[in-house]
């Protein structure tokens, strides 16, 4: 393999391009390996660390774009290149047809479109802040996608958001539902009167998709960025989320999703909870219900207990979902070797991957993560799976210069070729997630890596399981059911929800450590 990096000066891309058009260099037939990124200093970081980063490179500007090839041996790098910045140019039709206008700045988009209230921002997290700030000095709510904005940055923004009645969802913000329209990350659910305000984009659409498989539907679902309920944040957007909820005459009832919080901010938001008016829904990812029930609120233990338990309180109080067949888990471990006894857990999705390892960790403490809280079971981005691992695709380390795992899926699909030589795994737990702005068809891009993963265990003499979660609904594109029956087809045990997913890996966890 050869390699062939170029310089593009004073040539700016936001981050949402970028990952649409590294996604769509990667699959050039010949190219092993593109990156296509803006000349930041992460974004080098990032080239020196895969043995990438010349010259040229590291003296490239943040304005600059930087193009690096990666192309099998006999590939035209010429050609290869120019197939590349063709991508460039490609331009999606415009929505508003022969009278759409093209705005170069906030400002002139602002002025120049009466009646507009909210900016989405998806430009590198290096200018993020600065185009933010635009629009909030410009009156407009703002959705903040990028990430890597500096804490500090977040903090001054939506303090600034809060003293103007303003939302500042994010940074790394990746899914709202305002007015019954999806923005960046979402699933097409039926209107209704349940309101979410969420620190977990993933965590949102799956509390989303399980309200309307209960029958119910959404008022508003208010992203506040993964950051808000941290130390430094302290909270702000969500508790001004919970604020609005409860003013909203079409919110009956208020769902909270996060990751851990802090505790000091936990307790802050928690004081909210008896202001509302309104039963509250709370669900933190390792959280203990007795704070919860102390400040007058409803604990969920699950994301599918969340959204069940708001469904009952403002909707439909005969609401229910069908238990899993514990027979599934049963059968499984009675065709596992004795060695095989751990399972790996390649996700998306922050909070799903959050969920399951969760529950495995209920009953094992040989839980690693990339996302682990214990300091002493992290596994940096990379590293080789040891017990039971859990990774989260789409955290920072593996998203640094590269396009979200909903989007380019390569990275995973590597590794699950190649966890699957592991005689030591039992079983492979993925989540797809359906809606727009993810990949259209992230089953059948997964495929040939499962037909290999199995076939690799196969030809060792061994069966490997592998458990996937499709998260989306019947009004998805391509359809929910479309996607698990291409699952069952490859010979895939499928999962209803998030949580009957982390189930079925903390009872293979637990019966396969005893066979």
């Amino acid at each position: 393999m050869s390699i062939t990096a170029v310089v593009k000066k004073n040539t700016y891309f936001d981050s949402v391009s970028l990952m649409s058009i590294s996604t769509r260099a990667n699959q050039l037939p010949g190219v092993v390996q593109a990156f296509v990124a803006m000349g930041t200093e992460m974004n080098k970081g990032v080239l020196g660390s895969l043995g990438l980063l010349t010259a040229d490179l590291e003296a490239a500007g943040t304005g600059d774009l930087m193009i690096v090839v990666e192309a099998d041996e006999g590939a035209d790098h010429t050609e290869l290149l120019t197939e590349v910045e063709a991508l460039l140019t490609q331009k999606a039709p415009a929505s508003g047809g022969e009278n759409a206008v093209t705005y170069r700045t906030v400002d002139s988009a602002a002025s120049g479109t009466p009646g507009a209230n909210l900016a989405i921002v998806a430009v590198n997290g290096a200018y993020a802040g600065r185009e933010a700030r635009k629009a909030l000095e410009n009156g407009l709510h703002v959705m903040v996608f990028s990430d890597n904005v500096p804490v500090e940055e977040e903090v001054a923004l939506k303090q600034l958001a809060h003293s103007k009645g303003l939302f500042m969802m994010g940074p790394d913000c990746g899914t709202a539902i305002i007015n019954n329209v999806a923005l960046c990350f979402g699933n097409a659910v039926r209107p209704g009167t349940v309101g979410v305000v969420a620190a977990s984009g993933t965590g949102a659409q799956e509390v989303s998709v399980r309200i309307h498989a209960l029958g119910a539907g959404i008022s508003q679902l208010i992203g506040t960025g993964g950051r808000d309920l941290s130390e430094e944040v302290g909270g702000i957007m969500m508790i001004d989320g919970i604020r609005a909820l409860a003013a909203d005459p079409g919110t009956s009832v208020i769902l909270l999703v996060s990751k851990p919080p802090a505790k000091a901010v936990e307790s802050k938001v928690l004081d909210e909870i008896a202001k509302a008016g309104k039963p509250v829904v709370v669900y933190f990812v390792g959280g203990t219900e007795e704070a919860v029930v102390a400040a007058g609120g409803h604990f969920a233990a699950s994301t599918q207990d969340a959204a069940l338990q708001a469904v009952r309180l403002g909707v439909d109080a005969e609401a229910s979902v069908e238990e899993p067949d514990p027979k599934r888990v049963d059968e499984l471990v009675a065709r596992l070797t004795p060695e095989q006894r751990y399972v790996r857990g390649l996700f998306c999705g922050g909070t799903l991957c959050d969920e399951s390892m969760y529950a495995v960790l209920d009953v094992s403490d040989n839980v690693w993560s990339n996302i682990q809280k214990n300091p002493e079971r992290q596994l940096p981005a990379g590293s080789a799976s040891t017990g039971h691992t859990f990774l989260d695709f789409g955290d920072d380390e593996f998203t640094n210069g590269r396009p979200h795992p909903m989007i380019d899926p390569s990275l995973r699909l590597a590794r699950l070729v190649e966890e699957a030589k592991d005689p030591e795994v039992a079983l492979i737990v993925m989540d797809f997630v359906l809606g727009f702005g993810a990949h259209e068809d992230p089953v059948g891009v997964t495929l040939p890596a499962i037909a290999q993963a199995k076939k690799t265990a196969s030809d060792a003499g061994r069966h490997l399981e592998i458990v996937g979660y499709v998260l989306g609904t019947d009004r998805d594109t391509p359809g929910l059911d479309e996607q698990v029956a291409a699952l069952d087809a490859a010979g895939v045990t499928v999962t209803r929800s998030s949580t009957e997913t982390g189930t079925f890996a903390r009872e293979t966890a637990r019966k396969a450590h005893r066979a």
